[in-house]
This record gives C-alpha cells, sequence and structure tokens, in this order.
C-alpha cells in the first residue's frame, strides 16, 4: 500500500467526484483511477460507489479513510522526530492556550520555561478551548491549556489548577444601581463566544436550570483581548476568568457582577495526545504545570 495512493484516496473522498479531485491534484483522471485500482487490489474491497454524479465511500472506504488519517498523522510525527533529532531541535514546542488564560498565565509559564531551557523554540497559539482540543488530535499541537475537558481515550490530561469565570460589567453599569438577582441578568444584552466554548455551554445552562430565558447575545467574539474594552464602554454583559479581570491590564472600568448561580469553578488542565510523539521541551513544560501550575499565575 503506498502512502501517495492513500494521499490521493483520501482527496478523492473529501471531494466526492473524481474529475475535481484529479483538479484539485493536478493528476489526471485515468491516474487517479488506477490509484484507486491498486488499493481496492490490495485490500480485495471495492472503496468507492457512484452517488448520483459523484461518488461516496463504501463501508470498507469509510474505514481505510479513518486509518489512513491516523497513519498519515503517525508519518507526520516520526517526520518531525527524526528532523528535529538530526537538526538539534528538540526543544521545539508548539503549545495552545485558552485565551480565557492565556494573558494571567503564559508570561512567567514561558519565563521559566526560557530559563530552564535557554534553546527551547516556543510556538503559541491561542484559541477558544473547542480549536484547541480539535489542533491537539489533529497533531498540529504538542500540548494545550485549557479548562477540564470530559474524558477522552485520545488524550492524557492533567490538572494543574483550580481557577473561577464571573460576569462581568462596566463599572457605571444600570445593574449596579440596585440590588439584583439572577433574573435581572436576562434585562441586558450579552458578549459572549461561539456555543462550542464550554463556558459559553456553562452559562446558558444556568439560566436553563433556574428556567429562564437564556442570555440575548448582542456580539459573539471568540477574540478575549477586545473584551475588557467593548464591556467598558457598552451596557453589555459577559463571562471572564476572575484572574482576568484581577490580573489583566485595562481592567480598572470592569467590575464583577457577584451572584453564586453564575461563578463557574472550574479545573485548568493541560492535555497532550495520548499516543504521539512529545518533544522532550515539551514533556519538560508539562512536568513544570503537573508540579506547581499555580506558581505561573502573574498575580501571585
Amino acid at each position: 500500500m503506498d502512502l501517495r495512493d492513500l494521499g490521493y484516496f483520501e482527496t478523492i473522498a473529501e471531494i466526492g467526484h473524481l474529475g475535481r479531485a484529479a483538479d484539485k491534484l493536478n493528476r489526471s483522471q485515468p491516474a487517479l483511477t488506477k490509484s484507486i485500482q491498486r488499493l481496492e487490489e490490495s485490500l480485495g474491497a471495492r472503496l468507492f460507489q457512484r452517488d448520483g454524479r459523484g461518488i461516496k465511500l463504501t463501508e470498507v472506504g469509510e474505514l481505510l479513510l479513518i486509518r489512513s488519517k491516523q497513519l498519515q498523522m503517525s508519518v507526520g510525527e516520526t517526520q518531525r522526530e527524526v528532523r528535529d533529532l538530526a537538526n538539534g531541535l528538540i526543544g521545539n514546542v508548539r503549545l495552545g492556550c485558552a485565551a480565557s488564560m492565556a494573558e494571567y498565565l503564559l508570561p512567567q509559564l514561558a519565563a521559566s520555561l526560557l530559563e530552564r531551557a535557554p534553546e527551547v523554540r516556543l510556538s503559541l497559539s491561542i484559541a477558544q478551548d473547542d480549536v484547541l482540543k480539535s489542533s491537539l488530535r489533529s497533531a498540529q499541537l504538542d500540548a494545550i491549556i485549557s479548562p477540564l475537558h470530559a474524558e477522552d481515550p485520545q488524550f492524557l490530561t492533567y490538572p494543574i489548577l483550580q481557577d473561577e469565570a464571573v460576569v462581568v460589567a462596566s463599572v457605571d453599569h444600570p445593574i449596579f444601581a440596585a440590588p439584583y438577582g439572577l433574573a435581572d441578568l436576562t434585562r441586558y444584552r450579552w458578549i459572549l463566544p461561539s456555543p462550542a466554548v464550554s463556558s459559553r455551554r456553562w452559562v446558558d445552562n444556568v439560566f436553563a436550570a433556574h428556567k429562564l430565558a437564556a442570555p440575548v447575545v448582542q456580539i459573539e467574539t471568540n477574540t478575549i483581548s477586545m473584551l475588557p474594552r467593548l464591556i467598558a464602554r457598552t451596557n453589555l454583559l459577559s463571562f471572564l476568568a476572575r484572574e482576568t479581570l484581577q490580573f489583566s491590564q485595562g481592567m480598572n472600568r470592569l467590575r464583577e457582577v457577584q451572584l453564586p448561580e453564575t461563578t463557574m469553578q472550574r479545573t485548568v488542565a493541560v492535555t497532550v495526545r495520548a499516543e504521539g510523539y512529545l518533544p522532550s521541551a515539551a514533556a519538560t513544560l508539562v512536568s513544570m504545570l503537573r508540579e506547581n501550575g499555580r506558581q505561573f499565575f502573574s498575580g501571585d
């Protein structure tokens, strides 16, 4: 079974049309047909069947697509491991961090890692936890720091610290003009991330559990850096990590809307893939976080 044939197979399966796949791959249609025939002969089974004007995978084809992606990932990791060793780049770390905690967690963590491993090359990706998890699964990242996810056999997850997320508003928001409760929060509109993000789902579930309407989201964004100014300049409510509110720059115009119902206790964890190449410097970083993750908070 040829890796090049598998690569062609994945593209054809993705597009569902032999002619368009040939255009994308800059190969002739007969060449792709022969490639698929070679795979089918080696497996003793058909991989595609007609579907209108296109083609779709058979049950065997569906299984091969899953295994092919796993194999391609493994080959890519092997190439990276050998290349790193040959070039002396074992200290190359691709770290992802949830946007809600990057500003107060990463500076001290990066400084400590560079102190321990001065030659390390660190590539930082800041995103929401759903994007990070997807990037880790596809081997685009070596490790991620994010709120603890549901158990997944593809990952190894290590809790490193506890933090809280809370509702916030501008200091002169009308919510503070009188005593307030959870129901009063439904009178105002919100800035929140997409429903794919765990913190958004948690907020929605709080209101649902109290038989209240879900927050009306006027601005949906996954960019945490712009939130402080947006919140400060509007009467929109939002949801931030308490450490972000305490430690980040430009937070003097924000104030916590203190309610026990909307105070989310969460576990921050570092996660790696259960199987796959983990550079030595990335393993060192994971160990640092597991041993004393709390020390990397910039406010401590």
